[in-house]
């Protein structure tokens, strides 16, 4: 009498096994890979942030224009002179009152 004992299929269980990890790795490198879901949810708020931020930066480009172009040979805004003037030289008038 013959026994005849069933392996088991090793080449079978070896395949399967690779496609597993092979899978696991594409898996883990489209959630947390340099282009996956979460770093591109990283990239959409830092991209909120730096817009936010440009907008305020050209808000005070905006504001300095203005104070330059009032301060300009063309356009000449006597009060803002008089205020720059004693603003840079500490200087006060007489009938002001200093509140720090």
């Amino acid at each position: 009498m013959t026994h005849s004992r069933s392996r088991p299929a090793l080449g079978a269980l070896l395949f399967f096994a690779g496609s597993f990890c092979i899978g696991a790795y594409f898996i883990f490198a489209a959630v947390q890979g340099d282009y996956g879901v979460f770093r591109r949810a990283e990239i959409t708020v830092e991209t909120r942030e730096l817009r936010a931020e440009l907008a305020e930066l050209r808000e005070e480009v905006a504001r300095m224009e203005n104070l330059t172009r009032r301060l300009s040979d063309t356009y000449l805004d006597l009060d803002l002179l008089d205020e720059r003037a004693r603003d840079m030289l500490g200087m006060v008038r007489g009938n002001e009152i200093v509140v720090r």
